[in-house]
């Protein structure tokens, strides 16, 4: 009797870097990619079309982020399981992917061995994180910059207006209201104590957001 494959959904805006991962799967004998994304929203909707047992998702694509599709992806089934695979080694990006749902957090300066680790791992439901994330997460520990405070969907938000885009833009991109946006945007400076967006920009530069948030990868 033939083991069953692990199904694979592949989110990545890049398509070489796609055809690179995809190739590296087809050789295990218990994985198959079944289906890939080039942005946020066609994840969403091939996951819903192939329910994946592992979902690899990259943290910047067109349109909603990952940490934001894995959001979306969580509401509508608590039971997915997502890895994230990025070149983002700011380990508030970890902070905010574990907090939307995510199981794992992987570098793409992990080697190949590490990734394929991390699928079975996150498929059997088992939390991981490559040794550099854990480092970094491990010293963030130590002090404190409120960021934890910030929701996923409040830290999309945050990445969209430091893109920047306006609160129209974010509001088409996530589906939501102006309204709902601007709301969110003053919670924002609320829970990070800063009083304009002058003091959030120098926040995020502080944070060394800036270029993560409005970068490839």
């Amino acid at each position: 009797m033939t083991e069953a494959k692990i199904t694979i959904l592949l989110a990545d805006d890049h398509a070489i870097v796609r055809e690179g991962y995809r190739a590296l799967l087809s050789k295990q004998p218990g994985m198959e990619v079944v289906a890939e994304a080039s942005d946020g929203n066609q994840a969403y909707q091939l996951y819903k079309v192939y329910r994946p047992d592992v979902t690899i998702m990259d943290i910047s694509m067109p349109g909603p982020s990952g940490i934001e599709t894995i959001h979306r992806i969580k509401q509508r089934d608590p039971a997915a399981k997502i890895l994230v695979f990025t070149m983002h080694q700011n380990p508030r990006f970890a902070e905010q992917a574990l907090k939307a749902g995510a199981l794992g957090y992987i570098t793409k300066s992990s080697p190949p061995e590490e990734l394929l680790r991390a699928i079975r791992e996150v498929h059997v439901s088992r939390r991981v994180l490559s040794p550099d994330i854990a480092q970094a997460l491990a010293l963030e520990k130590t002090g404190s910059d409120n960021q934890e405070a910030l929701t996923p969907r409040e830290f999309e938000i945050l990445r969209l207006l430091m893109a920047p885009k306006s609160k129209e833009e974010v509001a088409n991109i996530l589906n939501i209201s102006p309204k709902t946006v601007a709301n969110c945007h003053y919670l924002i400076k609320s829970k990070l104590g800063v009083a304009s967006d002058v003091e959030l920009t120098h926040w995020a530069i502080k944070m060394s957001l800036i270029d993560s948030l409005i970068g490839r990868g």
